[in-house]
């Protein structure tokens, strides 16, 4: 009788687990709070501000590609951008290129490619 309550918890832990990780790999990437000053824009910034380096933001895997809708892997990329802008010391991403592999359900990867500038 013990084996049988033991088992029973171990199988709702697990789909438990289960449902949290495929509801966490829908979810956008998170912006990190210091970078929500970062402006990003397919438009070249000024003659003003200076290249920092390229960047390379994505969303989506394998996993995780039929069930993560437009909006949060676009989302998601961009967030990533903005972050790593951030990081090194940019406040401007000028986007130079936007992949998006389709999966069969509609989800997908998202890449993109930026110039990370630093504006006065």
């Amino acid at each position: 009788m013990q084996n049988t309550s033991i088992i029973a918890g171990c199988l709702k832990l697990g789909i438990a687990g289960s449902a949290f990780l495929v509801l966490v790999g829908c979810a956008a990437k998170p912006l990190n709070p210091e970078a929500t000053g970062v402006f990003i824009s397919n438009e070249k910034p000024s003659e003003e501000c200076e290249f920092v380096k390229e960047i390379y933001g994505g969303q989506g895997n394998w996993w995780t590609d039929d069930i993560t809708s437009t909006k949060a892997l676009t989302e998601g990329s961009r967030n990533d951008l903005r972050n790593q802008a951030y990081a090194a010391g940019a406040n401007y991403v000028h986007v130079q290129q936007v992949e998006r592999n389709e999966s069969f359900a509609g989800g997908g990867k998202m890449a993109m490619t930026g110039h990370a500038y630093k504006c006065p």
